[in-house]
Parts: C-alpha cells; structure tokens; sequence
C-alpha cells in the first residue's frame, strides 16, 4: 500500500464513520421561530412570549434538519431514489429565542442491505455556555446500484400484496392516547417547509429526476408533526427530556393529509419524576402508516 493509498487516504476520500460534517453557529431568531410556526402550521404561547424557561423558546425541532444542513459533505454521490429511513432525537435543555446555538456533526455509521446503501450522520446542538441542548441522528438509504432508472417508489406501494396494508389500531393495554391534528400536506406548505431552489420535496419535475412520479413530502415535516403532538402532551417535559426513536416506513405524497397519534405504553419512575413511554406514529387517512417508532417524555 502506498502512502496516497493507505487506509486513512482510502477513507477520506470516502463518507465513512468518521467524515466530519461541518460546524456552524446559528441564531434562534424570532423570525426562524416565525418560519416554523407558518411552514408546519403549528404554534403554541410559550413560543412569543413568558414560559417556564424566563422567556419565549423555540419549537423543540426548530432545527429539524439539523443534519442536512451540511449534506453535501456526507451524502454520497448517487442521489437517485434516495430516501430518509430513520431518525431520532434526545432532547436536555431548550433553545431559548434569542440565543445562538452551535452545530457540530459526524457520520457514525454505514452499512449495506439488500439494494440500498445506508449513511447515518449524527448532529449535536450546544448552547453558547457549551451545554448539550439535543442530540439527532438520521439514516439516509440511497440506491447502491448506480445503473438504476425508472420510478422507485409509486404512489399506493404500501398496499400491495407484498406490503400487507393494515389499519393501525390502539392496543387495549394501552394506558391512554394522543393524537394531534390533522394536516393536509399541500403543495403550498411544501414549498414553505421546504422552499429554496426546487427539489423532489416541492418540485414535481425534481422528483421525476430522482425517480418519483410525485412530490415526496419532506420526512422531518412529519417528525415535526409528532414533536408538535409531544408538545401539546408533555410540555416542559418534552423539552427536558424527550426522546424520540423513528422510522420512516412510507412515503407521504403532496396532497395527502397525515396525522401524529400515539399511544402510553408505561410510566417509570426516573429519579424524582416518571417517564412516559410511548409508541407513536403517522398515519394517513386510510390508516397507513408513514412513520412509526417510540417516545417518551418527563412527567411529575
């Protein structure tokens, strides 16, 4: 092996565990909560004005793209029919409107299955005292055949004979329910969620390039559904705290509505409070699932 070709040569010029993907500092402004409230349509009082932190604080997932803020550095070449599978968050500490919050990241992991190549990038999120605010990690699936054309996913897949379609029903040992409030995903909240130049999560014609006959609605709008759910539910709690583990089971298109629910599975005792945990998902008129996975949030 040469030394233009040892192994930390070979890896650097790869995205691997390791690949740095960037830092930067960013201001919670009060226009940037603004911005949330219109692109997801969801507000609450704590946001402008007094709450149980001194003062307005922004959405717990003001920053839901707190990875891809840097994708250029760790998604890999092929973007064809990529799709965002999974993502979780751990919440400690809120972000106070006014505030600057740094942003550092990394990948920590890659892996191969079946016809798809898996990137997953961690972000964390500190105050300006250096204090750990959250915590995200997302896993991004692409194509790992670059000679692939055509559609990759069509609208209705999650019916078909080999993707059993079931309804999803709260079990009866459930200790209680949640749900937040129905949203029409227009093309119009996908431009502001995911405004900027076009691309396949507003742009009709950019998702035909990447191999979908339709808008795909961008994940983290729904991931925001459900923290907007946890929100309404746990409050404090959810911003000192939360936990949420996710996966993205199916694609919801421009135009259709979706809904965050979930369901109290236990309480725990965690030192002088209890936590709640939760499963929790989306969920299409038709009862399909987009997302699916867990939560949980502190409780007095």
């Amino acid at each position: 092996m040469t030394a233009t070709d040892t192994l930390a040569a070979r890896l650097a010029r790869d995205v691997q565990v390791g690949t740095d993907t960037g830092d930067e500092a960013i201001a919670i402004t009060p226009e940037l909560v603004q911005w949330y409230v219109e692109a997801v349509e969801a507000d609450h009082p704590w946001y402008h004005g007094d709450s149980p932190f001194g003062g307005p604080v922004a959405p717990a997932l003001v920053l839901h793209n707190a990875p891809y803020r840097s994708l250029n550095l760790w998604y890999l070449p092929n973007r064809y029919g990529n799709l965002h599978a999974k993502m979780q968050w751990e919440l400690f500490r809120p972000l106070m409107v006014g505030s600057t919050v740094f942003r550092s990241g990394v990948v920590v992991d890659r892996y191969l299955r079946r016809d798809r190549d898996f990137v997953v990038a961690e972000s964390e999120l500190r105050d300006e005292q250096g204090r750990l605010c959250a915590r995200t990690r997302t896993t991004q699936s692409f194509l790992a055949d670059p000679e692939r054309t055509g559609i990759v996913v069509e609208r209705g897949r999650e019916q078909r004979r080999d993707r059993p379609f079931q309804p999803a029903e709260a079990p009866s040992e459930a200790l209680r329910s949640i749900a937040g409030p129905r949203h029409l995903v227009t093309a119009e909240q996908c431009h502001r969620f995911s405004g900027g130049r076009p691309n396949y999560h507003n742009d009709a014609a950019e998702a035909e390039k990447l191999g979908f006959r339709e808008v795909v609605v961008q994940g983290t709008l729904s991931i925001c559904f459900l923290s907007d759910m946890m929100t309404e539910a746990y409050g404090e709690g959810w911003w000192l705290g939360g936990r949420i583990q996710l996966n993205l089971v199916n694609i919801l298109w421009a135009g259709e509505a979706v809904q965050a629910k979930g369901i109290v599975r236990e309480r725990v005792r965690e030192g002088s409070v209890w936590r709640e945990h939760l499963d929790v998902w989306t969920e299409k008129d038709d009862g399909t699932r987009t997302i699916a996975g867990t939560a949980s949030a502190i409780v007095a």
